[in-house]
């Protein structure tokens, strides 16, 4: 699938998508709306308020570490593939190849006019009258809620009514429009509605406990869900269960794993940092706890 737009919107969106195994390519030509931006003081998670090349960094990184390939291009248009075929689209960029894509995620705030002729009435966009003049632009309530739209396959998470207005919006509508499209995908392979809802999260190893720690537990749980008159087989039956349970667990960690985890995310976080504040805080860490940079490291006898 493709994403267009590498900001908020598209990064938050190609995180879900990746994670959830979807081979998720983001376009950024490095002009999102953002960038106009001089600083961010209301993005949360950043009490000090965050630099705009801070964050598009991390967010590129993130997107990356959850297994989105980041190519700097600018998507020129977007067209249906040809008819009989197995469907998609036909992304045209500035420089790359085209690629195909069965599915689209439209993530730039400004401008749609890549997706224009998509939709056969033309509907995605409208028209305004300024003085003497006539201007066409998309139409931010073209798409549901939920980012689908008339056109199988195209979700839009910006341009967006809804999202226009705040980065910390727009990432919030990029995530709500992968849900919808990753349990779309879902219900394509044949998993019924009980089983085709997304979610990611962790939870402790210990909270893993009684008779949910018991596998046969959950089969049963599940069994419950799938529906008698689903259209499944048995073989597919319980293979969907079994796949349903391994998520399940999958999502507990011990303590072990957590501090694991805890440790290379604030390595993760320093290589966005300055490096002159690093060593600037590491000396002020040093001098209130009364120890050389040697003995910090473990060397002082």
């Amino acid at each position: 699938m493709v994403v267009v737009g590498g900001g908020p919107a598209g990064c938050s969106a190609g995180v879900f998508t990746a994670r959830d195994g979807l081979d998720t390519v983001v376009f950024d030509r490095g002009r999102s709306s953002i960038q106009r931006c001089a600083y961010l003081e209301n993005y949360l998670g950043f009490p000090g308020g965050v630099d705009i090349e801070t964050l598009y960094g991390l967010m590129h990184d993130h997107a990356e570490a959850a297994g989105c390939d980041v190519v700097a291009d600018v998507v020129e248009s977007v067209e249906r593939a040809d008819e009989g075929g197995p469907g998609g689209f036909v992304v045209h960029l500035g420089e790359g190849d085209p690629v195909t894509a069965r599915r689209v995620v439209a993530a730039t705030r400004y401008d749609g006019e890549y997706m224009r002729g998509l939709d056969d009435d033309d509907a995605m966009f409208e028209t305004h009258d300024h003085g003497d003049e006539t201007h066409e632009q998309f139409d931010t309530a073209y798409a549901d809620d939920d980012g689908t739209t008339p056109v199988e396959g195209l979700y839009v998470a910006s341009p967006s009514a809804e999202a226009n207005r705040q980065a910390v919006m727009a990432a919030g509508r990029g995530a709500r429009v992968a849900v919808t499209l990753v349990e779309a995908v879902r219900r394509e392979r044949g998993y019924p509605e009980a089983l085709a809802n997304h979610y990611d999260w962790r939870r402790r190893e210990a909270e893993l406990s009684g008779e949910w720690a018991d596998r046969d537990r959950w089969r049963e749980y599940v069994d419950g869900r799938i529906p008698d008159d689903a259209d499944l087989d048995d073989d597919r039956r319980v293979e969907l269960r079994e796949r349903a349970i391994d998520r399940r667990f999958d999502q507990y960690l011990d303590d072990d794993e957590v501090d694991r985890r805890t440790r290379a995310g604030h390595e993760r976080l320093l290589e966005h940092v300055d490096d002159d504040a690093i060593v600037a805080a590491a000396r002020e860490i040093e001098a209130e706890r009364g120890t050389t940079p040697a003995e910090s490291a473990g060397g002082g006898e």
